[in-house]
């Protein structure tokens, strides 16, 4: 089986998250270095996404709400005019 470059810059941008996560306490950084990973499909591009097994679309999917989670973690805890604006649209201001 050929390797692909992008298993090995997937790897890489999933291990600048989890630094930016664990050490440096940013969640935007995090999020964004690990939605960039999601670029890099670590799997068989030519294969299309219905025939990929069950185990594959799990991990893409998963890594996915990954970073929903964190993008939405640096939303809610964070003071800064994106909060506000968000908060104002929904409460009709």
């Amino acid at each position: 089986m050929k390797t692909s470059f992008n298993k090995f810059i997937y790897i890489g941008f999933i291990l600048f998250g989890i630094y930016e996560l664990v050490y440096k306490h940013s969640a935007g950084d995090a999020a964004t270095y690990m939605g960039i990973a999601l670029a890099f499909d670590p799997f068989d591009q030519a294969q299309p996404w219905k025939e990929r097994p069950t185990w594959q679309k799990a991990v893409l999917i998963i890594h996915l709400a990954i970073v929903a989670g964190l993008f939405g973690y640096m939303i809610g805890n964070s003071q800064s005019e994106i909060r506000k604006g968000i908060m104002d649209g929904w409460q009709g201001k």
